[in-house]
């Protein structure tokens, strides 16, 4: 759910609006340009890129004009690297599919080198990036440009994006509530026209949570289409990494682009015979559709989040296909404890791998209340529970995907309630158990990375 006026957003990047960015930002660019850039997404950027309209470098310098422009607004982007981006320029391939396309990476995650790797947490502050993972090559390869990295809470143990590193990421849409989490900071940049996508990941809805607040597109892959080389997996297979875009279009070349697995990835996913792209563009056959408004908790939900929903599954009724309401059979009350557990042990395992690499062992005052909780929690659960929890998570998927096996599509809302204030989701809290209580809005999605 989305609050606020579109109108409003746009006015902030458009040079044609009564707000315009100002003829001293522009002096490398011309108003048509950045105009072009900001309504344009990714795939018609790349186009003109390859057809020699413009040039990947006059791309590289509309973002900057915009991120330089919006982001003491929004603080979406924490490093920005506008050099990088810069030097790639000349040498990128025309023929990519995203060539020359201005680019962010997450402050968590992926690794791309010579690039910060903060994990947005003061304890990791002076980490750079050593080598590229195998997802950036993928990237890289597509054409894209790093012109920076957006905002993250620490760890991305958070549904908002407040970290005490680098500050919170403001809605575009409005200043007081969340941008969502933990991909905040891509999420609102791609918003706010920054860039047309940027790197999303997502482990208990935070691709998914950020793009509901921001009004864009996410998607949460399925467990093995993005390899997690070099690292060896993330949370057993629930957590993935991936985009937030404004169309569905530039998710779905993205996917062509970066999916696969290599040799020995624990999770192999086949490849379809038709790309997504092409999928995307075709008008699908009758589907079984399915809807929830009940969340599986039993909290009560918003009425706006139900009427899309049930807006939604209209729609699709009119449209030819089966839709009927089924309410998820889902034990909460054993699911959320299992995957908080598995979740803190390995983050928990996740420090211990950095600690080398920071060169100290991390210590309370150097972490957010919630990490530090986090870690506690982690490594006070003994190898024998863990394998237990991990046993129990895989036959919870089995549960939820014979639950849901009956549809084609299944609808739910993002979130239960409309994005919350800031600072009601922030990291100080140092009781686990009572801050992920606050989860609740999020309810729906953590399932979806079990199954």
């Amino acid at each position: 759910m989305v609050s606020g006026c579109r109108t409003e957003l746009v006015q902030r990047i458009e040079p044609s609006s009564g707000n315009t960015l100002g003829s001293a930002e522009v002096t490398k660019l011309t108003q048509d340009l950045i105009t072009t850039y900001a309504q344009s997404d990714g795939l018609a950027l790349a186009a003109l890129v390859r057809t020699g309209q413009v040039s990947a470098s006059e791309l590289v310098e509309a973002a900057v004009t915009i991120i330089d422009r919006l982001n003491p607004q929004l603080n979406a982007v924490v490093h920005k690297l506008y050099d990088m981006a810069r030097a790639a320029a000349p040498e990128v391939d025309r023929n990519a599919p995203f060539a020359g396309v201005p680019y962010l990476l997450k402050e968590i995650g992926s690794t791309w080198t010579g690039a910060p790797l903060t994990n947005a947490s003061a304890w990791m502050r002076k980490v750079v990036a050593s080598e590229d993972s195998e997802l950036v090559r993928r990237i890289k390869a597509a054409g894209f440009l790093l012109a920076g990295k957006s905002n993250s809470p620490e760890f991305g143990w958070c549904i908002s994006t407040e970290p005490k590193l680098y500050g919170p990421t403001l809605s575009p849409w409005r200043n007081d509530v969340t941008s969502g989490g933990s991909s905040g900071g891509a999420a609102a940049a791609v918003a706010a026209r920054m860039v047309p996508l940027a790197d999303a990941s997502d482990g208990a809805g935070s691709i998914r949570v950020p793009a509901s607040c921001c009004g864009i597109v996410g998607l949460k892959p399925s467990r093995g289409r993005i390899t997690m080389s070099p690292t060896g997996d993330l949370w057993h297979g629930c957590a993935y990494i991936l985009c937030v875009a404004r169309t569905v279009r530039d998710v779905a070349a993205y996917l062509d682009a970066v999916a696969g697995g290599l040799p020995g990835d624990p999770y192999p996913a086949a490849i379809p015979q038709t790309g997504w792209l092409t999928s995307s563009a075709r008008v699908p056959s009758r589907l079984r559709v399915g809807f929830s408004v009940k969340p599986p908790d039993g909290n009560p939900i918003h009425f706006e989040a139900e009427a899309a929903v049930r807006k939604t599954a209209v729609m699709l009724e009119r449209l030819g296909h089966d839709v009927e309401e089924h309410d998820m059979a889902l034990d909460i009350a054993t699911a959320w404890p299992v995957y908080t557990r598995m979740t803190c042990v390995q983050t928990a395992r996740l420090v211990d791998e950095l600690e080398s690499l920071v060169g100290a062992p991390m210590a309370r005052n150097d972490v957010e209340p919630v990490t530090w909780a986090v870690v506690e929690r982690g490594r006070s659960v003994s190898g024998v529970r863990h394998s237990a929890d991990i046993e129990a998570i895989r036959v919870l998927s089995r549960a939820i995907a014979g639950d849901l096996a009956a549809y084609d599509v299944f609808l739910t809302p993002t979130l239960t309630q409309p994005p919350r204030p800031l600072g009601y989701l922030d990291m100080s809290e140092p009781d686990i158990d009572r801050y992920n209580a606050k989860w609740t809005d999020a309810v729906f999605m953590f399932p979806f990375n079990i199954s």
